[in-house]
């Protein structure tokens, strides 16, 4: 077996912070980009990086994505570096687009846990994954979050309309970076209300095609 480049042998090293010259290289530190080089795929996304790397502000289209999302995961990371995912949902636009590089959502109460809150206050580095399984798609989002408590003005502006659930207090997340995924080994997956609605509509067209059935053998009788 080959030898691993010297970035891959120095790990502690490279965990190291290091100046940005591509928006990208939040994610594409020197080590991942040697094991990139290694792999042989380097190339393809230093042309990237030369084209404009990838999108700092949330454009039109990303917002669009996001009001119609009603799930979200949240990743982060406490001040040892252990990873934590947290779901997060609701209604189409409870995640809310503040201005072109904020996105907030409010917290909702529920085990009362608070591991994404304490990462937060020793590690603001956060991360997005969305999905859309139906249109297989999925956005990656790379920023700073914090929690804003006791703002009732702010929490009352992004809670959803008659939304079940109790408020306890609201996330803002600043955007750093984001790309889109490409669709493959995305699973085709509808939600229950988008196929009732299909099925709905199945069934009025059955009853239509039955009424007509019905007028035509009438006619002919």
């Amino acid at each position: 077996m080959d030898s691993l480049p010297h970035a891959l042998e120095i790990g502690a090293e490279t965990m190291t912070s290091v100046p940005r010259k591509y928006s990208s290289d939040i994610a594409f530190t020197p080590t991942v980009k040697a094991i990139q080089e290694s792999k042989g795929s380097r190339g393809a996304y230093a042309r990237m990086e030369a084209a404009g790397s990838w999108q700092t502000r949330i454009t039109a289209d990303l917002a669009r994505f996001i009001a119609a999302q009603t799930s979200v995961f949240l990743a982060t990371a406490n001040r040892e570096g252990q990873p934590y995912i947290q779901h997060r949902g609701g209604p189409p636009g409870f995640l809310r687009i503040l201005d072109d590089s904020t996105i907030g959502f409010v917290d909702f109460a529920g085990n009362r846990q608070y591991i994404t809150q304490g990462n937060f206050a020793d590690n603001p580095k956060a991360y997005l994954f969305l999905i859309d399984y139906a249109h297989r798609r999925r956005i990656k989002i790379w920023g700073d979050a914090r929690v804003v408590a006791g703002d009732a003005d702010l929490t009352a502006k992004l809670m959803p309309a008659d939304y079940k659930a109790r408020a306890e207090q609201v996330i803002l997340f600043t955007v750093s970076a984001w790309d889109a995924n490409c669709p493959q080994h995305i699973p085709l997956r509808l939600d229950a209300a988008d196929v009732a609605g299909l099925i709905d509509e199945r069934d009025k067209r059955i009853k239509v095609l039955e009424a007509e059935i019905r007028s035509l053998r009438g006619s002919s009788g």
